[in-house]
């Protein structure tokens, strides 16, 4: 796999989720009345939303860096990409969930605090996008394999 199809192939993945989850809060946004400052009495979101938006949050970050700590540097490329894109897509996923959740409480409550976690997420989940940098800096790479990615940089 080259590296500039493994980035492209791992961007788009990485736009196709945070669009889908742009496009929930708009619709969620849209279709609630209005906000509510305070929760209810007897929501049960209160301690669900901010426990697992927490969970996924610190989540994402432990097993990303389990999955990529251990990497050899002897390893082949193609293995080492397919454990990055793997690891990566555990950790989109680890964010994504609790957004989701934030979200369809927001949409059932309109609690405005679950809007809020489920913005923080979203903002959390676009800054990890897949950049060569990103990518260059997490897996350990011999000298031939940067001097691969240094001719695909644009």
């Amino acid at each position: 796999m080259q590296p500039k199809t493994f980035l492209r192939t791992l961007s788009v993945i990485h736009s196709a989720l945070c669009a889908g989850l742009l496009l929930f809060t708009a619709l969620a946004y849209w279709q609630n009345s209005g906000f509510k400052v305070a929760a209810t009495s007897g929501d049960i979101f209160v301690y669900i939303v901010p426990t697992v938006a927490m969970l996924g949050y610190f989540g994402s970050k432990f097993i990303h860096q389990k999955l990529i700590g251990n990497l050899p540097k002897e390893e082949k490329l193609p293995h080492k990409l397919a454990r990055y894109q793997a690891a990566s897509l555990i950790k989109y996923a680890l964010i994504e969930g609790p957004a989701l959740i934030a979200l369809f409480a927001y949409f059932q409550s309109g609690t405005a605090l679950y809007l809020v976690i489920a913005l923080a997420l979203l903002i959390y989940l676009y800054a990890q996008r897949p950049t060569q940098k990103r990518l260059l800096q997490e897996i350990p790479l011999n000298f031939e394999e940067k001097k691969l990615f240094d001719t695909f940089r644009s």
